[in-house]
Formats: structure tokens, sequence, C-alpha cells
């Protein structure tokens, strides 16, 4: 029972030795392995590993992978016109050099994004006062990003990283430049709409003045036309008239007494005083008609 329990300790204990001295790297990963305190080796390459057992040796994993760092707060930054500006930024790091990250800002990737936040912020100011609000806002908002990473390479040589890209999120004025903005936005559209109403307005004038000049020279044709077919109307029938009283001219007497008798008698509320025996009444008598009726008196 002793020599069994003796060789159950001594494969425990082997097992023990064996899992402090293996270790696995995922390709994601680097593999720091220290020494009494001191970077030994940088294991780059995936698989299983040895090391000495612990406190001979140790082991620390940094992630390899691309990192992102947002910009922590927005602070305003002064274009070339003194234009206050608002920007958001990411950019895009990686550890590159294991041990000298380590030697500059430790085992924790939190610690190189705390001291690179600053530098970027820095960078990033120096690339926009020298523009305009139109160059950053579009024209040369490249450029920015990457001036910004020409600007960090060297500190990021120094900090064990690379800089793999810079990005402007978003570009914003500060809240009293916004407010102005719009309202100066607000009245260059009333402006707009103003000179719209206004050319309407005048375009409407001129086409209900060219629509009345055009009713006018149509009415005034119309008036020429019916004057000129009432003229000829009346030519036809005074030449009718002509020719039918020169047939019968005693006919023709009797007619225009009776157009006269017409023309007195019109309403039955009409009184007249005239004398009997005179020529107006002739043609009723039973004469005839009169070269020339005498006017009644009213």
């Amino acid at each position: 029972m002793n020599r069994i329990g003796t060789y159950l300790v001594g494969i425990l204990l082997a097992i023990v030795i064996a899992a402090s001295t293996l270790f696995v790297v995922d390709q994601r990963q680097f593999a720091v392995v220290y020494a009494l305190g001191e970077i030994k080796e940088v294991i780059s390459e995936p698989g299983l590993k040895f090391k000495l057992p612990a406190p001979l040796q140790n082991v620390i994993f940094l992630d390899r992978r691309v990192q992102t760092l947002d910009s922590p707060e927005s602070r305003p930054i002064f274009t070339a016109e003194k234009k206050s500006l608002v920007i958001d930024w990411l950019v895009k790091w990686r550890v590159t050099e294991p041990r000298q990250f380590i030697r500059n800002n430790g085992v924790d990737i939190r610690n190189a994004e705390n001291r690179l936040s600053p530098i970027v912020q820095a960078a990033l100011n120096e690339e926009v006062t020298k523009r305009t609000v139109g160059a950053v806002l579009s024209t040369e908002r490249e450029k920015v990003m990457q001036g910004v990473i020409r600007r960090l390479a060297d500190d990021a040589k120094s900090f064990g990283i690379e800089i793999v890209d810079v990005r402007i999120k978003r570009v914003d004025f500060s809240a009293n430049i916004t407010e102005s903005v719009y309202r100066r936005m607000e009245s260059e559209r009333k402006r707009v709409a103003n000179e719209l109403r206004s050319t309407g307005g005048a375009e409407g004038e001129k086409i209900r003045a060219d629509a009345d000049r055009q009713r006018e020279i149509i009415v005034a044709e119309a008036y020429r036309d019916a004057q000129k077919i009432k003229g000829e109307g009346d030519a036809k029938a005074s030449a009718l008239y002509a020719e039918a009283f020169g047939r019968d001219p005693q006919f023709a007497q009797f007619y225009r007494s009776l157009e006269a008798y017409r023309a007195t008698f019109r309403s039955k509320s009409d009184v007249m005083v005239i004398d009997q025996s005179g020529d107006f009444f002739k043609t009723m008598r039973g004469g005839s008609a009169p070269s020339s009726a005498a006017a009644p008196r009213k």
C-alpha cells in the first residue's frame, strides 16, 4: 500500500511539474517569458512551448490583434479661421514589439491607451488648426487623418506599437457656433424663399398683364368684326328697304307710319295731347301717310 501511494504521489508530482513547464501559445497572442523579473524570451509562433517551472520562469500573454482606441472626450479644436470644431476620432493599433511595449507601458493595454490618447489629440489639433472648416469637413479630411498617422509614427515606435489607421468619426460645431450656423442657414433659406416668392409674383403679374392684353385685343377685334358685320347687314337691309319701297311708295309711307306709331305708343301709361285732325293720325283715319309725321308731345 505504501508503494502504491508513493507511486501515485510521484505521478501527481510529475503532472504538476509538467503543467508548470508546458504552456500553449495562441496565434492571437505574444508569449513573454520572464526569468527572475527580466524578459527572457518573446514567443510569437503558436504551439506547445516549454519553460522552467515557477518561480524560475513565468509567462505572460499580450494580445497581438488590432486594438481600437476611441476618443475619450470631445474637445473643441480651432480651425484656421478661428472656428471651433468638435471632432470624434478612433485609432486602430497593435503591439509589434512586446519588449518595448512592456518596458514603456507594462502588461496592461489600458496603460498604453491612456498615454496614447493625448498624443493623438495633440496631433489632430496640429492638423486641424492649419486648415479651414470646409477643408476639414470635405476636401482635406483624408489628408488630416494621414497627417495624424505620420505624426504618431515616432511615438508609436517608442511604445512598441504600430498605428494601423486613424479615422475621424464625427465633425461638428460647438454648441454656440452650431446655434449661430442654424440661424444663418434659416435666414438664408428665408431669403431664398422671399426671392422665389418675388420672382413668382412678378411672373404672375406678367402673365395676368399678358392675359388682359390678349383679352382686350380679342374683344376689340370681335367688336370690329361685329360692327363690320352689322354695317354690312344694315347696308343690305337699306338696299332691301329701298328696293321694296321703290316698288310701292304708298306702302312704304304706310309702313313708316306704323313704325312711328310703334315707337310712340310703347307704354300703356304714356299720356299724349295731340290734335286728332293732324297729319300724325292721317293713316289711322284711312288717308295716305304723310311724308314726315309730326313729333308728339309727352
